[in-house]
């Protein structure tokens, strides 16, 4: 005789989740709250912070475990491009040699929300061992880590954006961002401008975009210049030769006073050409461009609408000591 087995309870079906829209909305939300706490919360221990990395005859060390480590390799990079010599220092690597990484020149910024990131331990002990500033950037005031700093910046007591309050999120968003205002501070303290980032980024659309056209310009004997008495037979020899398609005309201070362009040739060809003188076949007042202006500035002027051009001279007080080809600009890939 078969017996029924009573049929277990339904378990209660979840609540339907709240759309990606305002999950979106609500993270961001939380996240830009907790910005705001933050930039309220800065007082002269960030100052100080600033000039004590603005001192340093060394590099700051930057470290950090898991997704404050993350966070710590992105920060040190933004130091370095923004020309505060930086590295990331991996703490569990640190304790297995590369502590040697470590300078008495240098200084430690160490990352933790917690304070009691345990593969901290060994860097902060080789900190007090051989006097080298540590500071830190943490969520508790009481931590190891903040007791054992020189300063520690300390983040407001803010809800995580993970409904489980588990996964970093606020916390790692207010730490990236305090290392953005960081390396925003010493870059103005140093007078970093955008010729030194040029230099630290020849490489990519950045570096491209700072390109400046004495860089590129062609100078000494390559420049296509003749006097404006010069007759237009040997103008024409001049242009030919410099293979620019043009050809600058000096007044008798050597000042650009104009150029001869194949256009202008065009609009004097006749059976006297040969026989004027530059001055009369010349376009007066042409465009030129300054030896220090991005090579972006050059092409937008070629590029000008009104008055197209492929070549321009480089002028300093209205002599021309350089020319650029809009060829030029393009092999550096600035367009």
């Amino acid at each position: 005789m078969s017996v029924a087995l009573p049929r277990p309870a339904a378990s209660p079906r979840p609540a339907p989740p709240a759309s990606a829209l305002a999950v979106g909305r609500r993270v961001l939300g939380v996240e830009a709250a907790a910005l705001a706490a933050l930039a309220a919360s800065l007082d002269d221990r960030f100052a100080t912070l600033v000039e004590r990395l603005a001192g340093l005859a060394g590099r700051v060390v930057v470290t950090g475990m898991g997704k404050s480590g993350h966070v710590a390799r992105k920060i040190a990079a933004t130091l370095a491009s923004t020309g505060s010599p930086a590295l990331f220092l991996h703490p569990a690597e640190a304790s297995h040699g590369d502590l040697g990484m470590i300078t008495a020149a240098d200084a430690v910024l160490a990352l933790s929300n917690s304070g009691e990131t345990p593969e901290l331990v060994d860097i902060i002990a080789h900190c007090k061992r051989f006097a080298i500033p540590l500071f830190a950037i943490t969520g508790q005031p009481g931590s190891s880590l903040a007791e054992s700093a020189d300063l520690a910046l300390l983040l407001p007591a803010c809800a995580e954006a993970c409904p489980l309050g588990l996964a970093p999120t606020t916390s790692t968003t207010m730490t990236l961002a305090l290392g953005d205002a960081l390396a925003i501070a010493l870059l103005e303290r140093r007078g970093f401008d955008a010729q030194a980032f040029g230099v630290l980024h020849p490489g990519g659309k950045l570096g491209r975009k700072l390109v400046k056209v004495a860089e590129l310009m062609h100078v000494g004997e390559e420049l296509p210049l003749v006097g404006l008495a010069t007759p237009m037979g040997e103008a024409l020899l001049t242009m030919t030769a410099k293979s620019f398609g043009c050809v600058g005309v000096l007044d008798g201070h050597g000042r650009l006073s104009g150029v001869i362009t194949d256009g202008d040739l065009r609009r004097h060809m006749g059976a006297d050409l040969l026989q004027l003188q530059a001055a009369a076949v010349m376009t007066a007042a042409p465009k030129t461009i300054r030896p220090q202006a991005l090579a972006g500035e050059a092409l937008a002027v070629m590029n000008d609408t009104r008055r197209p051009c492929t070549v321009l001279f480089v002028v300093e007080d209205g002599r021309p000591i350089g020319i650029v080809h809009m060829h030029d600009c393009l092999r550096a890939r600035v367009a």
